[in-house]
């Protein structure tokens, strides 16, 4: 095939594409998995000869009809933007392991925008610290309820007033970014996939013992099963200084050993062991409507075949404490900007952001230091 770009098509049998450049030489499918999402597709993309079994699994949102036009417009460059979301639903089973108690609501636990270069070989993935204020637009809930806009809420009540649809309005309203899909997964999920996979494998330089996550780890190399590895990836009470800024620093660990655990493994030679992971994925995550087959998985998963994670710029966003309360934040100015504004201009991620990103207070070889305490509840 020779270098050509492709124009955008609907999502249909081979999933949804975007504009890109191919070159002749084609690679074996890895796993690009800078998120749990990206885990998501990768396994759901080699499993389409069990389509009629694992289509049915996946819960969908029609972003697009609930947003309607009022949004940034969708990149025409081959780039795109993924907003992944870890709820904290105590629904079901994940009551038992989340503990704490929000009642009948969720909020995103966590929550990544991923932002694909035009070329798909790389990409940048940008948490958002659960607690930074942000003015929240006017959303319409899952029931249909209409939610009036506020000055300054945190980032993560959007998904508790107004569900998928108004977190993505709030993201894309912080960023000025077209979220062109949505990926949700629930505190069960998460762990059944990391059991599905074998587990996986931190390292830390200290120990680490949070009674409200009941996560209980020694210094150095642990392998953690999907429970210890749901906790690991919650604490915050345990190491540095208890801010949410830490904890995002461990998430950052979890996503690169799942990356090399799942490569590890040997899923695309084992029918089993794929199916197991294919199964426990679809059946607990939550996506956007046009992602909502086996076979549109499959079309994403093939455009993010060639990102790996030395392909990954993985930064939190730039946040100070906020001027009316210490335990949130703000985005920070001008850095924050400047990081939005490289990616809506596919650049990667400035300097200026880069070298400013808090420290793993847990990694080997760098001590903790300081960072803005947030709070919220587990």
């Amino acid at each position: 095939m020779s270098d050509a770009q492709q124009q955008n098509e609907a999502p249909g049998a081979g999933g949804p594409r975007h504009r890109r450049v191919r070159t002749r030489r084609q690679k074996a499918l890895r796993a690009g998995a800078f998120t749990v999402a990206g885990l998501v597709l990768a396994g759901a993309g080699t499993a389409g000869y069990l389509y009629w079994r694992l289509n049915a699994n996946i819960k969908s949102v029609d972003i697009d009809a609930q947003l309607g036009t009022a949004r940034p417009s969708a990149p025409t460059d081959g780039s795109f933007n993924v907003l992944v979301l870890g709820s904290d639903s105590r629904s079901g089973a994940n009551g038992s392991l989340a503990g704490g108690d929000t009642g009948d609501t969720a909020r995103s636990d966590t929550a990544m925008v991923v932002h694909v270069a035009q070329d798909h070989r790389s990409a940048t993935v940008v948490s958002i610290p659960r607690d930074t204020l942000v003015a929240r637009p006017a959303c319409t809930g899952p029931s249909g309820k209409a939610v009036p806009a506020v000055k300054s809420a945190m980032f993560n009540s959007a998904f508790e007033v107004g569900g998928a649809a108004c977190a993505v309005k709030t993201t894309e309203q912080l960023t000025g970014l077209r979220m062109n899909h949505y990926v949700e997964i629930d505190f069960a999920g998460f762990a059944g996939f990391i059991n599905a996979i074998g587990g996986a494998t931190v390292t830390t330089s200290v120990n680490i013992h949070d009674k409200d996550s009941g996560l209980d780890l020694p210094a150095g190399t642990s392998h953690l099963n999907g429970d210890q590895a749901l906790a690991f990836v919650r604490t915050r009470h345990g190491v540095g200084d208890g801010s949410d800024l830490g904890r995002i620093e461990l998430q950052k660990q979890m996503v690169k050993s799942i990356t090399k655990q799942v490569s590890s493994v040997g899923l695309f030679t084992n029918p089993a062991k794929l199916y197991s992971v294919a199964s426990t994925l679809t059946s607990s995550i939550t996506t956007d409507s046009a992602l909502a087959s086996v076979s549109a998985l499959t079309g994403l998963a093939e455009e993010l075949k060639g990102i790996g994670p030395d392909q990954l710029t993985m930064v939190t966003l730039p946040v100070a404490p906020a001027p009316t309360d210490p335990n949130r934040v703000v985005a920070k100015a001008p850095e924050a900007g400047q990081l939005w504004d490289a990616l809506r201009a596919d650049q990667p991620a400035p300097a200026a952001v880069t070298a400013g990103q808090p420290v793993n207070p847990a990694a080997p070889t760098t001590p903790a230091s300081p960072a803005p305490s947030t709070t919220a509840r587990r």
